[in-house]
């Protein structure tokens, strides 16, 4: 027994780090099983800044990437995101990995390594925020491609759904009233924490309809919220979401086609579908702009011309220029909002000037005849009133 302990406490420790794996080919159902500390094993070329800001939600130590996490299309901003964070990130590890690594087991990282005990399963590139840095640099050449597939795409969308863009075909009926009223509509894929609690005293004061797109919906029930509309594929949400008394327009394909609705069904849950090509963030925004409504916050939506490419799917912001054309004015980012509700003045200003004016009144009564009236009054009181309850008082204590 105690050679065998000797033997064990000998035994060099494997460099490197190490972790529970967790794998999935879709990112969106990987990011609803991950726990802190574990590793992420995905398959997402060109990583978004919404999939890693999830990560590192997530408190994950590690993200094996079997594809490369910057092709060099354009500057994508996830990996910079997972670096900042401290988190280790090995990409163009090759598809196989998906099946090398098996869910749930235990794996190693050392450089770009991954090891199962001294078991060398995979290979790929380590990065940090060193060559992260160099590659979004030679990304930006690709941006004038990109933008140039942004622009066919739009028109491709426009031709094909003008119908629904111009005159509102399609455009489900909901029982939420949206007309002449403020929308706060809170869009899937990354940790919406600090955002929703800059905007508790907006939401308190003006009483938004709450709109949840995709997990969006979650992220305002763990905010505290409860959201008025769902705009999601059943599968990306939580039952909780789901039953939560919100109506629920579940996204279909052009044709009618809704993957997910049978869950909503199940569950007992009544439902529409709104057919169309469009992202479902932008079908929340068209709901609300078809149904008149006055004034529409996002959180969470692109709002920049790199976040628009960061999207990652090549047809998959189509629809985002011609929306939030539709919208004009109406729509304002929920950062712009939190900004002017955000207090300017500190405390430490407000007890100065709470000081100040206390001074000034003190100094006031000291120096008039109202002054010594109010000083003689307050001394007549306190004998006549004051000063026999507290000795009343003390009687009943003796």
């Amino acid at each position: 027994m105690k050679l065998a302990g000797l033997m064990s406490r000998s035994r060099p420790e494997l460099p490197g780090l190490v972790g529970i794996a967790r794998v999935d080919r879709r990112t969106e159902n990987l990011l609803r099983r991950l726990k802190p500390g574990d590793i992420a094993v995905i398959d997402q070329v060109d990583l978004d800044r919404a999939t890693a800001d999830a990560l590192v939600a997530a408190q994950v130590k590690a993200v094996v990437n079997a594809a490369p996490s910057i092709s060099g299309r354009y500057p994508n901003l996830g990996p910079s995101i997972l670096v900042d964070a401290g988190i280790t990130l090995v990409d163009r590890v090759g598809p196989e990995v998906m099946i090398t690594i098996k869910d749930g087991s235990r794996i190693r990282i050392d450089g770009g390594e991954i090891f199962a005990g001294e078991l060398k399963l995979a290979e790929g590139t380590a990065q940090d925020a060193d060559s992260v840095a160099d590659a979004l640099v030679e990304a930006k050449a690709g941006l004038s491609h990109q933008l140039e597939a942004f622009a066919a795409n739009t028109t491709e969308f426009m031709q094909r759904e003008r119908q629904l863009l111009l005159d509102g075909d399609g455009v489900p009926e909901v029982e939420v009233e949206l007309a002449n009223r403020q929308v706060l509509v809170v869009a899937a894929g990354y940790d919406h924490t600090k955002d929703l609690a800059a905007l508790r005293s907006y939401i308190r004061e003006y009483r938004p309809v709450l709109v949840g797109v995709g997990a969006g919906a979650d992220a305002l029930l763990e905010a505290g919220h409860t959201p008025d509309l769902v705009v999601a594929n059943p599968e990306d949400v939580s039952d909780r979401a789901l039953t939560c008394g919100a109506d629920i327009v579940v996204p279909a394909e052009p044709d009618g086609h809704a993957p997910g609705l049978a869950r909503v069904q199940d569950l007992g849950v009544g439902a529409v579908t709104f057919p169309s090509s469009a992202n479902q963030e932008d079908l929340a925004l068209l709901l609300a702009a078809h149904h008149d409504a006055a004034l529409v916050v996002t959180v969470g939506m692109s709002a920049t011309m790199a976040e628009f490419l960061d999207r990652g799917r090549s047809g998959s912001n189509a629809s985002t220029f011609l929306t939030r054309l539709q919208l004009g004015g109406a729509l304002v980012d929920g950062r712009v909002i939190a900004m002017l509700y955000r207090s300017r003045i500190s405390a430490g200003m407000i007890l100065l000037l709470v000081a100040a004016g206390a001074a000034a009144v003190l100094g006031a009564l000291v120096a008039t005849n109202i002054g010594d009236a109010a000083l003689a009054w307050f001394a007549q009181t306190w004998d006549t009133v004051v000063a026999p309850m507290v000795e009343t008082i003390k009687g009943w204590f003796a």
